[in-house]
């Protein structure tokens, strides 16, 4: 299973957010994590989200902890990009 560190790509299982990828800004404590789509990208706006309601994924990319959603777009593979935008268009 893949740990659960900044950079680390999600797919958000429960909430309005479900089936939509994001990506861990910063870890909380053992049950909860700051994460982002970016809203712009995937639809998933920075929020407080229990661990239990995200699967984690082997795809990581490398940012810094808190990373602004900019950083995080940025640094997200265009392929992965592409994909999100044509699953959700812009809300």
């Amino acid at each position: 299973m893949p740990a659960v560190e900044v950079g680390r790509i999600c797919l958000k299982k429960l909430g309005r957010d479900a089936g939509r990828r994001c990506v861990i800004v910063d870890v909380i404590d053992k049950n909860f994590v700051l994460v982002t789509g970016p809203k712009e990208v995937t639809g998933v706006r920075r929020r407080r989200v229990n661990i239990s309601h995200l699967e984690l994924t082997e795809e990581k990319i490398e940012i810094s902890e808190e990373a602004s959603d900019e950083e995080v777009r940025n640094a997200l593979p265009r392929t992965v990009q592409a994909a999100e935008a044509k699953k959700n268009p812009r809300e």
